[in-house]
């Protein structure tokens, strides 16, 4: 385990975050031995990160474009560059991490020998929220003890074991590289697969969320978007008909008492005028929508590259356990 480990970070159009970032980074590089690799993918076919992160080149940044769209290659990608490398440590563009946050993941994944170390995600709103929006809960991220087993998780701050994951043969879904839910499919699979995926909760990153997410168009969506890429990972790593059918069943059923609750709570919290109340109930509902039609393969289209119009629901067929056994797809 003393190998190489890479750190990657997947940029789109995102240019002004990345000197924070990449100066923090570079600062704890050395915090491991060896000295980490700060890899920079650009998934812009114009390359607008280039001249930005070329100034980074003397301090053990490199760049790499990728122009192909979707976030599926570019992660891809990265896996393929950390190809002869321990470990790949993913953090998003607009996130900063923590003071030894790459050490902790390190000694996590060193301690315990597992396939993946996930670590939190807190929220920094650059705009008030509003009472209605804040209820949702969308910027409340759950904390689990350093080395608990968890079932699935974001690739916003994950590190992978480069050994386990070439043996359980997976990689990012291309398919859902316009679509989202890439990573929560691959941690599933990771799983599924017999590979561990553990917790550190002292790993911390920060993402800085902008006005135009802050809104509640926005935290519709992603509650709407973020139940169905879990409802689709579960529904599609079931190993026959059956046990997909049993899934969603239990879905559904689930789901018609907690839509039943919160529309009793909508309604009492437009009774009372209480935003709050009211934000959580459309939460829920959204939620639980997104799980019911997320388990039929349908996921909307949150980011804006895909062929089909913004907003529109997106066909995703659902593998099955064999066909995501050939090369992670």
């Amino acid at each position: 385990m003393a190998g190489r480990t890479v750190v990657a970070v997947l940029t789109y159009r995102r240019t002004e975050s990345l000197p924070a970032l990449l100066t923090e980074l570079v600062a704890q590089a050395g915090t491991v031995t060896p000295r980490a690799e700060i890899l920079v993918i650009d998934n812009d076919p114009a390359a607008t990160a280039a001249d930005t992160v070329g100034q980074w080149a003397g301090n053990g940044v490199r760049y790499v474009h990728e122009p192909r769209p979707g976030i599926s290659v570019a992660r891809n990608r990265a896996l393929a560059e950390a190809a002869d490398g321990a470990a790949l440590v993913f953090i998003d563009d607009d996130e900063l991490p923590f003071p030894g946050w790459l050490a902790r993941l390190v000694a996590v994944w060193r301690e315990w020998d597992c396939a993946a170390v996930a670590g939190p995600v807190s929220s920094r709103l650059l705009a008030p929220a509003s009472p209605w929006v804040l209820g949702t809960g969308v910027f409340d991220r759950r904390r689990r003890p350093t080395g608990a087993l968890v079932s699935g998780a974001g690739a916003g701050n994950l590190l992978l074991d480069m050994r386990q994951i070439q043996q359980l043969g997976l990689t990012f879904d291309d398919r859902l590289g316009l679509v989202g839910g890439e990573d929560t499919l691959f941690t599933h699979q990771l799983v599924h697969r017999g590979g561990q995926l553990r917790w550190c909760d002292e790993a911390e990153a920060v993402e800085s969320v902008p006005a135009d997410r802050i809104t509640r168009r926005w935290v519709v969506r992603r509650c709407f978007r973020s139940a169905g890429s879990w409802s689709r990972a579960e529904v599609s790593l079931a190993r026959s008909p059956v046990r997909r059918g049993g899934t969603r069943a239990a879905i559904l059923a689930k789901a018609a008492v907690r839509m039943t609750v919160a529309s009793v709570a909508l309604a009492a919290g437009f009774v009372r005028r209480d935003e709050a109340t009211q934000g959580a109930a459309v939460g829920t509902l959204v939620s639980y929508a997104g799980l019911v039609v997320g388990a039929f393969g349908f996921v909307p289209d949150e980011y804006g590259r895909a062929p089909a119009p913004t907003g529109q629901a997106v066909p995703v067929l659902v593998p099955t356990e064999e066909q995501t056994h050939a090369g992670g797809r």
